[in-house]
């Protein structure tokens, strides 16, 4: 039941080692993705030229982007207009009505979405949860908000669980 619930499919250094092909392999036509630690530090207002160039390489591939963060609409919105991409803020991950909403906007169906994030207890757990395939990173930065060190504190378990069994091999 925890390794269905919150093992990620995928477990990356970073967004840019998610392999596009890969995912067009999969038949993944869409991208859900965490904003914040996941594609710059929680206090970057702005895309880095290296995140531009990312999002740029999903649309050359025809992959669509929807960005949904659990942050406010002042950040979420300022931090996408640049990037002209779909955005859902107060996301309340892992509850799954933002995920299954985005998905829908984009008009695909669960097995043609991917769920990228940094953490376990929202990102991994709201999209498993929903039967969506999930890409965890690595945090952009090692700062974080309370709430979310309390979930850093539990997801370390469940990576160093993961990792004893043999479920994910890479090392950090």
């Amino acid at each position: 039941m925890i390794k269905r619930l919150f093992l990620p499919n995928q477990y990356v250094k970073s967004i840019y080692e998610i392999d596009f092909d890969e995912l067009q392999k999969r038949r993944i036509k869409g991208v859900i993705t965490d904003l914040d630690n996941t594609l710059v530090g929680w206090d970057e207002a702005e895309p880095t030229p290296k995140v531009k160039n990312w999002f740029k390489a999903l649309d050359e591939k025809g992959i669509q982007v929807t960005v949904v963060s659990n942050n406010n609409e002042k950040r979420v919105k300022s931090f996408c207009q640049s990037l002209n991409v779909d955005y859902i803020f107060k996301a309340r991950k892992p509850l799954g009505k933002s995920l299954r909403k985005a998905s829908s906007q984009m008009g695909l169906n669960h097995d043609e979405v991917v769920v990228i994030g940094d953490q376990m207890l929202t990102d991994v757990f709201g999209g498993n949860r929903n039967g969506l395939y999930t890409i965890m990173v690595v945090p952009v930065k090692n700062s974080d908000g309370f709430a979310t060190k309390c979930n850093r504190l539990i997801e370390r378990r469940l990576l160093n669980y993961f990792k004893r069994k043999g479920f994910i091999k890479w090392e950090e």
